[in-house]
């Protein structure tokens, strides 16, 4: 028999992981991070940049997640990233640059954590970036270099989840 929401036997459990859009502003990949956030029991996400859509468009991809997941909307990725550090977080970045490593030899420690993930056309920006500690990147096998940011996130927060178990 299927599973739904309602009968699985997943332990809900929460990771010490805040989420960090960088100028991501189409709705429907909105409202799908706020469903991955869910899934993967995310701490919170932090839309820089203007407000974030409301309407049907987010509220049907995510699913009523939205109202679950804290999150806040703040306008500078600078200040942002500054008071997460001064809060103890490591910065990771997740984007392809001259210096990123690949996801699968990452190590992820036992500390909280942001992970910055960038807009759906220019990626982390370059501010995101030189702020960061470290750049990870998602190894591609076929001619595209890049993958929808949802799709990116979700690969992300897997493998980051797994080993913080």
């Amino acid at each position: 028999m299927q599973l739904t929401h309602y009968n699985t036997t997943f332990k809900k459990k929460s990771h010490p992981i805040v989420l960090v859009c960088d100028h991501i502003s189409n709705a429907p990949n909105i409202g799908s991070l706020f469903r991955t956030a869910d899934a993967f029991g995310i701490e919170k996400i932090i839309f820089i940049g203007g407000p974030i859509p409301n309407g049907r468009k987010m509220t049907k991809t995510s699913r009523s997640t939205e109202k679950v997941v804290p999150y806040e909307i703040r306008e500078n990725i600078e200040e942002t990233v500054q008071i997460l550090k001064s809060s103890g977080y490591e910065i990771i970045s997740l984007e392809i640059t001259d210096n990123s490593r690949p996801l699968s030899s990452s190590t992820f420690h036992k500390q909280p954590l942001a992970l910055i993930v960038g807009d759906e056309n220019f990626g982390v920006s370059k501010e995101g970036l030189k702020l960061s500690d470290s750049v990870i990147h998602i190894d591609m096998f076929g001619q595209n270099s890049s993958m929808n940011v949802v799709q990116a996130t979700s690969i992300a927060l897997y493998e980051i989840t797994k080993q913080l178990m």
